[in-house]
Formats: structure tokens, C-alpha cells, sequence
């Protein structure tokens, strides 16, 4: 398997649903690709925005870290 490409937290900023096509979103180090998810159209899942690390967020969530399951793991978010 092919390692997987880094991004830092800029380059993840722009895949926010507004600037460029992709939806992405990271969380504990990965970078998930949540374009295809109709949950986060325009880039925006209720109070959470695409194209940052939702790690800090998910105890606020009404769902567990198992939600990342269903997406691909794109890349890897560099410090």
C-alpha cells in the first residue's frame, strides 16, 4: 500500500467545501475525504466547518470516532 500524501493545516483549509471541490476534514492525524456525504454539503455538518481538525470536537458530538469508518482516509495531517 502506498504511503499517504501530508498535508498541513493550510492545505486542509482549503478543501473546505468553498474554496476547491473537496470536503475534507481531519481528526486524529487523518484526513478524511467527506465530499460524497450529504451531511456535509457546502462544506458545513451543523456547527462543525470542513476544512479543519474536528479532533477537539468530537466529545461535543452526538456520534462516536466509528463515524470516520464510512470515510476514506485521504492523507495525513502534518503539525
Amino acid at each position: 500500500m502506498a504511503a499517504l500524501k501530508e498535508y498541513n493545516k493550510s492545505q486542509l483549509a482549503l478543501r473546505n467545501g468553498q474554496d476547491k471541490p473537496e470536503i475534507w476534514v481531519a481528526y486524529m492525524g487523518n484526513i478524511y475525504d467527506v465530499s460524497e456525504s450529504r451531511l456535509w454539503k457546502n462544506g458545513k455538518h451543523y456547527e462543525h466547518w470542513a476544512g479543519q481538525d474536528l479532533s477537539d470536537e468530537l466529545p461535543d458530538a452526538p456520534h462516536t470516532q466509528s463515524v470516520f469508518e464510512k470515510f476514506k482516509i485521504i492523507g495525513i495531517l502534518k503539525n
